[in-house]
């Protein structure tokens, strides 16, 4: 398994077996982000989701998902923040 310096978490780990979407954006985490790294984006993928109501095959709703991935994955690691004291209370 190929090992990539994180961007993330700075450590030296493993890659994701592919890129987890199509063109650039996918080839820069599949670079630049490790497995683990993509299996905690994931759950909070799945709290902001639940959190706002959201759902992911409304093109608003990913191009949300996209920000959050660029800004918490690429970005400066700051994402949305999200109180699951709310869970549901929040109208998308």
């Amino acid at each position: 398994m190929e090992a990539i310096r994180c961007k993330r978490c700075g450590e030296e780990s493993p890659a994701l077996d592919k890129p987890p979407f199509q063109g650039d954006r996918g080839d820069r985490i599949r670079a630049q982000i490790c497995a683990g790294c993509w299996k905690k984006w994931l759950k909070h993928q799945t709290l902001l989701i639940n959190h706002y109501g959201l759902d992911p095959r409304d093109p608003k709703a990913r191009e949300f998902l996209y920000s959050q991935v660029d800004d918490a994955l690429l970005g400066d690691g700051e994402a949305e923040s999200v109180d699951p004291s709310k869970q549901g209370g929040i109208k998308w």
